[in-house]
């Protein structure tokens, strides 16, 4: 076998290692990340007011951990934020912020976020 053929052949080798390694890493990220949003908030139902037709867990603000603006839910791929003064609710994905929307009735009336701010020594807005 000449020389050409052979870099030929390990170039095309090489080439698909690097496909199938890329194609992994990307569903183990899609993963995550999907991991990451619906392990957030758990529950499902009661979107109308009063809220209260919900069903599943709200969240658990103490297994969160504490910022200098609020809580931090750390996940596979992005961690969610809340800011305990305005209630914007942000994203965080590799060390870039993202800032989403601020705290919904529903989220204040099941989750009730304010409480568990004030309970860490915010002085809440929202």
């Amino acid at each position: 076998m000449s020389t050409s053929k052979f870099m030929r052949k390990v170039t095309s080798y090489l080439g698909k290692a690097f496909l199938y390694f890329g194609i992994i890493v990307f569903v183990l990220l899609l993963g995550g990340f999907i991991s990451d949003l619906r392990n957030f908030d758990r529950t499902k139902g009661g979107y109308e007011a009063p809220y209260e037709d919900y069903t599943g867990e709200p969240i658990n603000f103490d297994e969160l951990d504490q910022s200098n603006e609020g809580m931090i839910g750390r996940g596979y791929v992005m961690n969610i934020g809340l800011n305990c003064t305005t209630g914007m609710i942000s994203f965080e994905i590799f060390k870039q912020k993202v800032d989403y929307r601020v705290v919904s009735e529903r989220a204040i009336k099941v989750h009730q976020p304010r409480e568990a701010c004030i309970k860490r020594g915010f002085e809440p807005e929202f």
